[in-house]
């Protein structure tokens, strides 16, 4: 009976300390892990202020405004449904340009300006973040559908 006890703790030890690892892996990586959103899900309200996340869409032409101290620079990402306001102090990507693409990585200030302290810039023509052209298409898939019903 003695021997039978002993395997039963090992064994419920083995489990106990695998289930632990995996809480302490799965709780990492929740922590690391990153969300896109586009403009159109902040202003629907989806978008918590607390927490990090990447702003992705198009740079509004016009827009582009940089601060007197040459390293901030204020901008509006929008997905065609709607925009937001974008801070950030830094260096700019050499591709990022009005018109394009642009995945802004940071959190949504209470003012409701994202204040980004990662910018990327789309690198090539034909590129396009998949969750980006996704979001676009939908876009223009919801136009086309109010175009058509308007006829």
């Amino acid at each position: 009976m003695k021997a039978r006890h002993r395997r039963f703790a090992f064994i419920a030890l083995g489990v106990a300390s695998a289930a632990l690892a995996c809480a302490f892996v799965l709780n990492a990586f929740r922590a690391n892990v990153m969300f896109f959103v586009s403009p159109s899900q902040i202003a629907s309200q989806e978008q918590t202020r607390a927490h990090r996340f990447r702003l992705g869409g198009l740079v509004e032409r016009g827009s582009l405004v940089r601060d007197v101290d040459g390293r901030t620079v204020r901008f509006v990402v929008t997905d065609d449904r709607a925009s937001v306001s974008v801070v950030y102090s830094g260096a700019l990507p050499d591709l990022f340009r009005e018109g394009s693409g642009v995945v802004a990585q940071g959190t949504l200030g209470a003012d409701g300006r994202f204040h980004a302290d990662e910018v990327l810039a789309k690198h090539d023509e034909k590129y396009t973040p998949p969750q980006l052209e996704r979001a676009l298409r939908e876009v223009r898939a919801s136009a086309d559908a109010n175009t058509g019903a308007r006829r």
